[in-house]
């Protein structure tokens, strides 16, 4: 409750003095952290839980790799997912656990690598991660993977008018100027 109310330092105390620990709880501090954007100290806390004999779940690697995305940290997010993939936790990766590798390749200013994991998965792409592409990609300057991100969240979601605006709007950014005018007369069309 504190972690996401942004009181990281009272959740803490909290768990410090907590005389029984059990997967939950270190799920909940380490969620909090990764939601405060401390990334490091949520990758500290794991390998503290790991440390003390807890077996992280699903829901851990989940916040786990969320810290890592929040934070930048690419490097550590790709052991611990490589670590994932290699079976060390007892359980394969999830659509949730892939979606936090391409949040991460995305936000670190990868878009090439988070469309391989697209490609290369063994799920179908979610909107949440062609959206983590698409903001991304865009906030790092790519704009032709956010092109490419926002045609696939159309396809997915045609009835939506906040993904032809955008499209729009990256062509306005491109200067692609005879696109915006298709764009906002397609859209009109929709209506």
């Amino acid at each position: 409750m504190y972690g996401k109310c942004g009181r990281i330092e009272e959740g803490l105390g909290v768990f410090r003095c907590m005389k029984e620990k059990n997967v939950f709880t270190w799920n909940a501090l380490i969620k909090g952290l990764a939601l405060a954007k401390s990334g490091e100290d949520a990758i500290w806390w794991f390998n503290r839980m790991e440390q003390e004999g807890f077996k992280p779940d699903e829901v851990t690697l989940i916040g786990v790799l969320c810290a890592c995305s929040h934070s930048g940290l690419v490097d550590t997010g790709q052991r611990i997912f490589g670590f994932l993939i290699d079976g060390k936790y007892g359980f394969s990766p999830g659509i949730k656990h892939y979606a936090c590798m391409v949040d991460l390749y995305a936000r670190a200013g990868y878009p090439e690598v988070a469309f391989k994991l697209i490609r290369d998965m063994p799920f179908e792409p979610t909107k949440v991660m062609w959206g983590s592409l698409l903001a991304g990609s865009k906030a790092q300057g790519y704009l032709e993977f956010s092109e490419f991100a926002a045609w696939k969240l159309v396809e997915l979601e045609p009835e939506n008018s906040a993904y032809y605006v955008v499209l729009s709007n990256l062509y306005a950014e491109m200067g692609r100027w005879r696109d915006v005018k298709s764009e906002d007369y397609d859209e009109r069309e929709r209506t």
